[in-house]
Formats: structure tokens, C-alpha cells, sequence
């Protein structure tokens, strides 16, 4: 779903886009993928899966395992 920039997203829209952004996220998108379909910020795209009570990965992704000998 992309959105006009500084388009105000209210009411079932905001509802539709909350769910659809929680849905992406938790199937393993990252917010700043999320940001970029939807043509909005980061802190916009944040700001609804916070709303949406998806719950937040931590920041930086898989991390490498180091192997000690």
C-alpha cells in the first residue's frame, strides 16, 4: 500500500494499514522495508507497529556466531 507523502492516514485506513504492517513485519520484513514500500518514515512505520501491538525484534538484525577454539 503506498501512500502520498504527508497524506494524513486516519480512521479504517489507519486500522488497514496497522494490521497490514504488523502482518508483513511478523512474516519477517524489517521496519526500514516496511518504510520504503509505504512511502513513510521509519518513525511513522515504528509509531503503527507499536499501536498494532506487534511485538518489536531488536535492532541489528541475525547476528553472527562466533566459533571459539
Amino acid at each position: 500500500m503506498k501512500l502520498r507523502k504527508h497524506q494524513r492516514v486516519t480512521g479504517p485506513a489507519r486500522e488497514a494499514l496497522k494490521a497490514e504492517l504488523k502482518r508483513r513485519y511478523a512474516s519477517g520484513e524489517s521496519i526500514r522495508e516496511l518504510s520504503v514500500a509505504t512511502g513513510r518514515s521509519y518513525g511513522f512505520v515504528h509509531r503503527l507497529l507499536e499501536e498494532s501491538g506487534a511485538l518489536l525484534r531488536p535492532r541489528g538484525g541475525a547476528r553472527k556466531v562466533s566459533v571459539t577454539t
